[in-house]
């Protein structure tokens, strides 16, 4: 059966933003068109990681001689988008795969998002350790954005993963305030 595809072409918002508190924070992907709203739960590092791609590709397609598809160097001014997660906050599922993808022939880039697969353990009886199986997704959220909007949801994106725990210079761990103790590898103390 093919999956629910969520999709969103050209979506009036899309934002990631966070539930609770620093270092019990639930991070989002929010697509927004009119009412229709979708929320897909993922981790802060699946985030840092798309702004830090989403980046790559928009200067890789800046620098391509005459810049063809008017990619911004920074976020245009009317795109900067600080407010909130639009409520309700439902989850649609939890992320377990993104992708990222270009279209030229629409200058917009396409941010996929899968669930974490579930597997029936009855499945895997009889299979062999270097047995292939193929994992459909029963549903994905695919969103369509023009360069603008992409450059505006990687500045936010970076600002909200930046915004949780300081990060400890040593171990590179977060720190819980002022009671952080470091687990140093061997020959750092």
């Amino acid at each position: 059966m093919p999956p629910i595809v969520h999709g969103f072409d050209w979506p009036d918002r899309l934002v990631v933003g966070t539930v609770g508190l620093p270092g019990e924070r639930t991070f989002y992907l929010q697509a927004q068109t009119g009412a229709r709203l979708v929320s897909v739960a993922l981790e802060k590092e699946q985030a840092a990681a798309l702004s830090e791609r989403v980046e790559e590709v928009l200067d890789a397609l800046m620098g391509e001689e005459g810049n063809p598809f008017s990619v911004p160097a920074l976020t245009p001014e009317g795109l900067v988008d600080n407010a909130p997660l639009a409520q309700p906050v439902e989850e649609q599922f939890r992320a377990g795969a993104l992708s990222l993808g270009w279209d030229p022939t629409t200058a917009q880039l396409v941010i996929d998002a899968f669930p974490i697969p579930v597997i029936d353990p009855d499945e895997l009886e009889g299979l062999e350790p270097d047995d292939e199986i193929e994992i459909e997704p029963d549903e994905v959220l695919r969103v369509r954005i023009p360069v603008g909007l992409a450059r505006a949801f990687a500045k936010r994106t970076r600002e909200v993963v930046g915004a949780g725990r300081p990060i400890c210079p040593l171990c590179r761990q977060p720190m819980d305030g002022d009671d952080h103790v470091c687990e140093l590898p061997d020959g750092f103390r």
